[in-house]
């Protein structure tokens, strides 16, 4: 087993993309490009937490942690654009955004352990 398949978060953000890339499936009249940008976010979250767990120095660690947070919160944005545009319904953003949310706090607690 590698170290990142122990970690909740990864766990938890692996689950999230699934979600997403369902999600994405369903929708038909996102924009094409900002589909493409939610996928490439969600997954970057996961890699990075996979690549990160990999690195020797804690520098590198936080780097990599820190890289999956600044996705994270990609995600979020790009929520608040498929709602204003009424591509997703409020129920829709507000169980996603609690679930990048707390993806965002472990991967903080994840970055400050690394210093």
């Amino acid at each position: 087993m590698f170290d990142f398949e122990k970690l909740d978060v990864y766990s938890k953000a692996k689950n999230l993309s699934k979600i997403v890339l369902k999600l994405l499936k369903e929708i038909k009249t996102i924009d094409p490009v900002l589909r493409d940008q939610f996928k490439r976010a969600v997954i970057s979250i996961v890699l990075n937490i996979a690549e990160g767990s990999g690195k020797f120095s804690k520098a590198d660690k936080r780097n990599f942690y820190t890289t999956a947070r600044g996705s994270t919160y990609e995600c979020v944005a790009i929520l608040d654009i498929l709602l204003e545009q009424s591509n997703i319904t409020k129920e829709e953003f507000n169980k996603l955004y609690f679930e990048f949310e707390t993806v965002s706090k472990m991967l903080l607690g994840l970055i400050n352990s690394q210093k």
